[in-house]
């Protein structure tokens, strides 16, 4: 019995296909990068710088910080994560979700702002008024920002009697659009707000000092799923780099 001969250049041209085919996820990838809501428009500036430098893509997916820990501690496949905070990373780490020490590599700055112009001269003086009936305010049991603000309140002495004027947003995002839209009167939230609002938005704002509330030191840490992953451990040491931390201060974050 004769067997059919194939055609060894197509045929080899088919495995080759096939190959590519089955390789191409892998090559195609991006880095998935786990950001706390805070980071939502800075991220992308430093998506399009780090893929300029590199041609690596990543995959910014965002949240508060405490719903992004939830999700790496039940399996989601995320590379990096970048929190507004440290406790949250710590805690990552400690838990075995991550095989470096976390590190800062950014301090957030937070500001009261409205898009009204109320004035904010004693902005303390002003809450407990009745012009200002909703203050937005991040969940501070999740969002680092909204806990900062809570800090400042208490340390003004004044929470307990704005407690009742509080509307809590999920993540800052949510605060943001609070303060954007006019749903609330006032919020405390991050100061590179006003840096990604569109020109045509005015924001009437005042930076709280610091010293009003601990340091917002916001934390990185290389998860279990990206290490031995060259492109995640680029895209770790490029958010640590001078070309970033000039992202990160022109959006309003201390670097020092």
């Amino acid at each position: 019995m004769k067997h059919k001969k194939y055609n060894s250049k197509p045929f080899k041209i088919f495995l080759m296909v096939i190959c590519t085919m089955v390789q191409l996820p892998a090559f195609a990838q991006n880095v998935r990068v786990a950001a706390a809501a805070n980071l939502q428009s800075v991220i992308e500036v430093l998506q399009k710088d780090f893929k300029q430098k590199t041609g690596i893509g990543i995959e910014p997916i965002v949240g508060s910080s405490g719903k992004l820990v939830a999700q790496i501690s039940n399996g989601a496949p995320f590379d990096v994560f970048l929190s507004a905070d440290m406790n949250f990373p710590e805690a990552l780490y400690k838990g075995g979700f991550a095989t470096k020490q976390p590190v800062v590599y950014a301090k957030g700055s937070l500001i009261i702002c409205s898009s009204q112009n109320i004035g904010f001269e004693n902005w303390e003086r002003l809450l407990l008024t009745a012009r200002v009936k909703k203050i937005a305010i991040a969940n501070p049991a999740i969002a680092p920002y909204g806990k900062a603000a809570e800090e400042v309140l208490k340390y003004k002495g004044i929470l307990d009697e704005v407690k009742s004027k509080a509307v809590y947003g999920e993540s800052i995002s949510q605060v943001n659009t609070y303060i954007t839209t006019g749903a609330a009167d006032v919020g405390f939230t991050t100061q590179s707000l006003i840096k990604e609002t569109s020109p045509k938005m005015v924001l009437y704002y005042k930076v709280i000092a610091p010293k009003y509330y601990k340091p917002i030191l916001q934390g990185m840490v290389l998860l279990k799923h990206g290490a031995g992953n060259p492109d995640a451990e680029k895209f770790y040491w490029y958010i640590l780099s001078p070309a970033a931390k000039s992202i990160f201060a022109s959006y309003g974050y201390r670097m020092q």
